[in-house]
C-alpha cells in the first residue's frame, strides 16, 4: 500500500509518501514539500496547493492520502488560513484517491511514540528509526507528513472500528461523481 502524509499549510505544505508491504514494513519513496511565495495573493497560493497536490497524486499514485487535522493555536487568521489550504487538499485528495484519512496530532503522536502527549524530537526520532533513516528529514514539514502517513500504516488494521474520520470515493452522491467526471474530462 503506497501512503501519502500531508503537514498541512499553505506556506509550506509538507508531504511524504511511504510504501507499507504485506508484513507491515514500511519504506521511504520521497518527502519534501509545496511551496507557495509569500508575496503572491491568496488565491494563487491555493492555487499552486492543489497543483501541487495533482502533481504528487498523478507521479506517486497513492491507495491512500493522510491528512493531519488543525491543532488552532492563539493566531486565528493563520489558523483560518491553514483551515483553507486543509480544505483544498482534501478535496484535491478525495478526487483521485480512493480513501482520505484525518488524524488528530495527539493520534499521530500516539501512533508514532506510544506517548500521546510526546513532543516534536520524540515524533521525529521515532519516525526516523521506524524508517530507518540516517536522519531526520528536512524541512520539519516533511518530516511531519512522513509521521501523519506512518499513523495511517500503523493503525489502518483497526481504521473501521476506531473514531478516525475516513472519506471515500463511495460517499459521494452520483450526480457528485458525475460533476468530477465532467471536469476531469474539461482538462
Amino acid at each position: 500500500m503506497r501512503i501519502l502524509g500531508i503537514d498541512p499549510g499553505y506556506a509550506i505544505v509538507g508531504y511524504g509518501i511511504i510504501d507499507k508491504d504485506e508484513r507491515g514494513n514500511c519504506s521511504v519513496v520521497d518527502y519534501g514539500a509545496i511551496n507557495t511565495p509569500k508575496e503572491e495573493d491568496f488565491p494563487v497560493r491555493l492555487a499552486m496547493i492543489q497543483d501541487g497536490m495533482k502533481c504528487l497524486m498523478n507521479k506517486f499514485k497513492p491507495d491512500a492520502v493522510a491528512v493531519e487535522e488543525l491543532f488552532f493555536n492563539q493566531n486565528i487568521t493563520t489558523g483560518i488560513a491553514v483551515a483553507e489550504a486543509r480544505g483544498v487538499i482534501l478535496c484535491t485528495a478525495i478526487q483521485t484517491v480512493p480513501n482520505v484519512f484525518e488524524f488528530t496530532p495527539m493520534q499521530i503522536k500516539l501512533a508514532i511514540t506510544g506517548d500521546g502527549k510526546a513532543d516534536k524530537r520524540a515524533v521525529q526520532f521515532m519516525t526516523k528509526t521506524i524508517l530507518k533513516l540516517k536522519s531526520v528529514p528536512k524541512p520539519d514539514d516533511a518530516a511531519d507528513a512522513l509521521a501523519v502517513a506512518l499513523c495511517l500504516a500503523q493503525t489502518n488494521t483497526k481504521l473501521r472500528q476506531s473514531s478516525v474520520k475516513v472519506f471515500t470515493n463511495n460517499n459521494l452522491k452520483e450526480t457528485d461523481k458525475n460533476e468530477i467526471a465532467k471536469r476531469k474530462l474539461k482538462k
